[in-house]
């Protein structure tokens, strides 16, 4: 499978003080620590609280969606390419009866035609 990345959020990315202007040096350290210590903590306590049902709601669904897949589409799909093979045989066979004589003979028909270009001064 592709990885998947989770994502990376800074401080600088979400606030960005542009050129020109800057907070006092002290004001940036303490916003820069209260951001990351809140965004660990808000992480931590939301993963403590909603991980164990999200997990079991997650794993119920995958399980569920396992289970229509391999019970249900593979074999459904399977079943199709199989049927498919008989029709495309005969699908096949009446094509090469029927079509490849005419398209021969029109092909011989027309294969002595030779066209040229000329360029008239």
């Amino acid at each position: 499978m592709w990885p998947i990345e989770c994502p990376q959020i800074d401080f600088e990315d979400v606030i960005a003080e542009p050129e020109g202007i800057h907070s006092l040096d002290g004001v940036w350290k303490v916003s820069v620590a209260t951001f990351t210590v809140s965004k660990y903590w808000c992480y931590r306590i939301l993963s403590a609280l909603c991980g164990v049902p999200l997990s079991v709601c997650w794993g119920l669904y995958f399980a569920c969606l396992s289970f229509c897949h391999i019970w249900t589409i593979v074999p459904c799909i399977k079943s199709f390419v199989i049927e498919m093979q008989c029709f495309s045989r005969l699908y096949s066979l009446c094509i090469h009866t029927f079509c490849d004589p005419f398209y021969e003979a029109l092909g011989k028909l027309f294969s002595n035609i030779r066209v040229t270009l000329q360029k008239d001064i």
